[in-house]
């Protein structure tokens, strides 16, 4: 098998889908592997590094001629145009946003694996890159929501007087939720969170954060994410939110429902009602931001003085070390789609790891979630 890993086009995206370790496995499997020059150089990889994993160097088409191509970020037309007819693509394609990419695909004839629509068992643990990347990624928010905070974290007792510790609210006690809620009580600060999926509860308290709201019975859909709230219920909790948030210093929101659009959870009254010098730092403003005034790529100033963050893409700011963890992920998914005799694709429906990740094949979508 020839595999292909290209470097990144799309507006700040600095990682690359396989290191020199997964390299070195996939070559010592037999396996072909060419990186186009300068794939690695965002997360501190160097040609060399891959040259001498055993890859070859090559450039853009090179990359894309592969069987089998790994990419970070969905391609862009230019990208799919390059890719052959019969090969395989794997990676993060966003399929709920990139409809129009996505039957662009299949018409290229290309099959392609969504690693987003990874089924969440046991046994797709160590192939879950929404996972891997999240955590990392809720590390990168609250150093980001601390740098732009004006004040200190922990409590510092001085001889001139005490300096109070801050008070950080994690808004969705996910992945990224819970290594945000970790890494702010090792900054020092008093952290509560607050999620609707009935086992966030025990996982906020084991960080020795304080949980607050409350939890519907059945707030978690079979996928463990949390699902759509009524309107009652919506009402019910930006209730406790605004009670809530108006004496936090810090907010981080991480809420996200697969296939729709980020839940809108801190409005501008609740924004307006914080103190001057507060910090919002929103994960999900990609997809449509939980805060209201939210923007993608800007820091935005209330009048009242309350900063709201929108940085697109944490797992990018952090390339070196989410590159490692997102190429493993690549590389322990294509043991199941590649024999390991014959070295060719093989797509084995009867897995429902392969199924739940197919997208496009034989020149249509055939994801039961994309059907037209």
């Amino acid at each position: 098998m020839h595999v292909g890993i290209p470097k990144e086009v799309r507006e700040q995206e600095q990682r690359v889908a396989a290191t020199p370790d997964t390299v070195k496995r996939l070559a010592g499997q037999g396996h072909k592997v060419t990186v186009e020059a300068g794939a690695g150089w965002g997360a501190a990889i160097t040609d060399d590094a891959f040259k001498d994993a055993g890859a070859d160097i090559g450039d853009k088409a090179a990359a894309f001629g592969a069987e089998l191509v790994f990419k970070v970020a969905a391609p862009t037309t230019e990208e799919i145009e390059l890719l052959k007819s019969g090969s395989c693509l794997v990676g993060m394609l966003n399929p709920y946003q990139n409809k129009e990419l996505v039957d662009e695909l299949a018409k290229r004839g290309v099959t392609t694996f969504a690693m987003e629509l990874l089924p969440r068992t046991t046994r797709a643990q160590d192939k879950d890159v929404l996972s891997s990347q999240a955590n990392l990624a809720g590390y990168k928010a609250v150093v980001e929501a601390m740098a732009a905070y004006s004040r200190v974290l922990p409590m510092m007792m001085t001889a001139a007087g005490t300096v109070t510790p801050a008070k950080l609210f994690v808004v969705g006690a996910g992945v990224a939720g819970l290594q945000a809620i970790a890494t702010a009580r090792r900054m020092g600060a008093v952290v509560s969170a607050t999620d609707v999926r009935p086992a966030a509860r025990e996982e906020i308290a084991s960080l020795g954060a304080k949980f607050v709201g409350f939890i519907p019975e059945d707030g978690a859909t079979s996928g463990g994410y949390a699902r759509a709230l009524t309107k009652e219920e919506q009402e019910e909790q930006a209730k406790m939110v605004a009670d809530h948030v108006k004496s936090q210093d810090i907010v981080v929101t991480t809420a996200l429902i697969p296939g729709r659009p980020a839940p809108r959870i801190v409005s501008k009254a609740m924004v307006e009602s914080m103190k001057p010098g507060s910090v919002i730092l929103d994960m999900a403003v990609e997809s449509g931001g939980n805060v209201e005034g939210s923007k993608v790529g800007k820091t935005v100033e209330t009048k009242g003085g309350v900063r709201i963050l929108g940085i697109p893409n944490l797992p990018a700011h952090l390339a070196p070390a989410t590159s490692i963890l997102y190429a493993k992920n690549l590389f322990n998914f294509a043991k199941l789609i590649i024999d390991e005799e014959s070295k060719a694709l093989a797509v084995n429906k009867d897995d429902d790891l392969v199924v739940g990740t197919l997208l496009t094949e034989g020149g249509a979508v055939v994801h039961a979630n994309f059907q037209s």
